[in-house]
């Protein structure tokens, strides 16, 4: 894994130049010295689910309705599309359910500035995390500058507010998935986070075993995609996710099944 991580990160050192070099090179020369950041899993996993509708469909009631459920599960926060801020906004003022949305989702592909002005408007309607997906076909074609450029855009414009970067890992090799957390951790964001949900596959013990082993405690690890039962959500937080994206929130916690959602 070492080996690995050094031959991705020489080969983003050589496309990456001024401040995203220099940035690239302090995370890796203190990567070695940080925990692994897998600690004691909590007694309960109400308080790492972001609850999640990211359907196109979704109307007004059902935001109102995860927000309620939210609400009397405790979870950490709901996730919802950027329209749909500031009613969830107002659904959870006097809770501590964290309003989250998603920023060039479910695509990535969009502008830098483009993302970075929705994510300056959801910041201003009420959105207290933001989750990003990563440019993964500039990734792919090794634009290593687009891509940092463009988490560290959506990083300045949350203004402190957390960071979640989608690497899309369903779509990603391992070299590939090895520098998009690499990217991440350079760009200053918090979390990173595995999948849409969008674009086939999901969270894998595997994936989100070697995402914490490449950002270590610097970042933190998202699971989404395909987390429907308890059982799932554990072996993901054991593998050192510290939050789970899922539609399946209530299932999870009453020790159910979910559905077939995100």
């Amino acid at each position: 894994m070492e080996f690995e991580l050094e031959v991705a990160g020489k080969e983003l050192l050589k496309a990456l130049k001024g401040g995203a070099a220099e940035a690239l090179a302090s995370f890796e020369s203190i990567r070695k010295t940080l925990g692994s950041g897998k600690a004691e899993p909590p007694k309960a996993l109400a308080g790492l689910i972001d609850h999640t509708l990211l359907k196109p469909d979704a109307t007004a009631e059902q935001v109102k309705k995860l927000c309620a459920e939210a609400r009397e599960h405790h979870f950490a926060s709901v996730c919802i599309n950027s329209g749909f801020v500031p009613l969830a906004h107002a659904q959870l003022a006097d809770t501590k359910v964290k309003v989250c949305t998603v920023v060039g989702f479910p695509l990535g592909a969009m502008s830098i500035r483009g993302k970075a002005r929705e994510t300056e408007i959801a910041i201003s309607e009420g959105a207290q995390e933001i989750d990003m997906v990563l440019a993964v076909g500039r990734l792919k074609g090794h634009e290593f500058a687009h891509v940092y450029d463009d988490i560290h855009a959506v990083v300045s414009a949350a203004s402190g507010r957390r960071v979640k970067v989608i690497i899309e890992t369903a779509l990603l090799n391992k070299k590939e998935k090895i520098q998009a957390c690499l990217l991440a951790a350079a760009a200053r964001a918090h979390f990173v986070k595995t999948s849409t949900g969008f674009s086939g596959g999901g969270a894998t013990v595997e994936d989100v075993e070697l995402m914490k082993e490449v950002v270590r405690d610097a970042l933190e690890v998202k699971a989404s995609g395909g987390v429907r039962d308890a059982k799932a959500a554990w072996e993901m937080v054991h593998a050192g996710a510290t939050r789970l994206g899922t539609s399946s929130g209530i299932a999870i916690v009453q020790g159910e099944k979910g559905g077939e959602g995100y």
